[in-house]
């Protein structure tokens, strides 16, 4: 279990000795003179957690700093300014095993499960670089025996493949005696990516750490989307990377993390232990209201930045089936969708030699909500004016690509 050391005092208090014991959650994060905090999840609930840390963003006093740990249940994180239809495999989500879940900070997309440890640091924007706190993971894993461990030039941390080579002064995060210049040698592996966030007088610096996700071998899978070829948006696209196990439990990193965190902010190495934190926090309105707005379709999908879906591809993606048309689609079907906050804004449909289909589109789809579309087919029927073959596997088509969470 993800657990650090429960203060005696509290231990009979489970699971509301955060109130009992402390205070409010906001009482504690204003309190006078209390400059570092440390916090650790027991809920897996990633609505619960990403509210938990919205709302340590949100009320903690502006010269303080907060450490924040937690681990998901299997899910899907995209950033705030991402497209799913374009970063995910959503219709693999349609056995609800794996959830979808929109954060509020920017950022790639992320699988979360219990082996992948989020650290989150929460500190005033003077005090913030892109590695300051991946640094200080990195100082974490390497007290664990991580020596491959390194903050390479995207902020992330990745695990050096290369043979031992010249020797590195202990103290540089940026480089290992296994580091090799990237064409002389095999590329490093991503074990921790991360995000932040600005807002008026606090900095958001948030990042996963992957652990023992025994998921490793499928998450490709899930951030591989049918519909990347087809797209061209606005949003922030992802960036893949080989990534690996680091293969250390929970407990130590948790341990190790707090710390160089403590040690980082001048926390005597005898101070408190971090403070668990669960589902009880959703007492909190504020914290509730949060968690609840996460958990709506609309949040999660009319976030969307605008994004034109088009059949034949537009413009082709490089990592992308090299054909501009999906095979077993008739030649004659052409689709036009611009799509603007999770809705059709303007389309063309053409099926077949008719222009009434290419008339009739913006009429019967303009304001349809693209994650409600269940079921394409009524709709190029209408369309069209046709039920037909065509019409049966275009439709098909579009719901494969283009899933929608109601046909779940």
């Amino acid at each position: 279990m993800l657990l650090p050391a429960i203060p005696r005092r509290c231990a009979a208090l489970l699971p509301a000795r955060s109130s009992r014991c402390f205070g409010s959650l906001a009482d504690r994060l204003q309190r006078p003179g209390a400059r570092v905090h440390a916090f650790v999840s027991r809920s897996r609930d990633p609505y619960v957690n990403l509210s938990i840390e919205h709302y340590l963003l949100q009320k903690s006093a502006h010269d303080s700093v907060v450490l924040f740990l937690y681990a998901n249940r299997p899910c899907i994180v995209v950033g705030r300014n991402q497209n799913p239809w374009l970063e995910v495999n959503l219709g693999l989500l349609r056995g609800g095993a794996v959830e979808l879940v929109r954060r509020r900070s920017g950022g790639g997309a992320v699988f979360h499960d219990e082996g992948n440890l989020n650290w989150s640091v929460i500190s005033p924007p003077a005090a913030f670089t892109r590695d300051k706190h991946a640094e200080m993971v990195v100082r974490a894993l390497r007290r664990l025996g991580i020596e491959r461990a390194r903050v390479n030039e995207r902020h992330d941390i990745v695990l050096d493949q290369g043979e031992r080579a010249a020797a590195v002064a202990a103290d540089d995060t940026h480089r290992t005696p296994f580091t090799t210049d990237a064409a002389a040698g095999p590329r490093p592996l991503k074990v921790s990516g991360s995000a932040y966030k600005l807002v008026r007088g606090r900095a958001l610096h948030h990042g996963t750490c992957l652990l023992s996700s025994p998921n490793l071998a499928i998450i490709p899978q899930y951030l591989r989307s049918p519909a990347k070829p087809y797209i061209k948006g606005f949003g922030v696209e992802s960036v893949s990377s080989p990534v690996s196990n680091i293969g250390i439990a929970h407990e130590p990193f948790v341990s190790a993390v707090h710390d160089e965190f403590s040690a980082m902010y001048g926390v005597p190495s005898v101070g408190p232990a971090a403070i668990e934190l669960g589902d009880e926090q959703l007492q909190l309105p504020e914290l509730r209201q949060g968690c609840d707005e996460m958990k709506t379709l609309d949040w999660t999908y009319l976030q969307t930045p605008k994004f034109t879906f088009s059949v034949p591809a537009q413009d082709q993606v490089p990592d992308a089936a090299p054909s501009a048309r999906p095979a077993g689609l008739p030649p004659s079907t052409n689709v036009i969708l611009s799509v603007h906050g999770g809705a059709i804004h303007e389309a063309s449909v053409t099926l077949g030699l008719t222009s009434r289909a290419s008339t009739a589109a913006q009429s019967v789809l303009h304001g349809l909500k693209l994650h409600e579309i269940g079921d394409w087919r009524p709709l190029l029927q209408e369309i069209s004016g046709k039920n037909d073959a065509h019409v049966n596997i275009v439709a098909d088509w579009l719901g494969k690509t283009l899933p929608s969470p109601q046909s779940q």
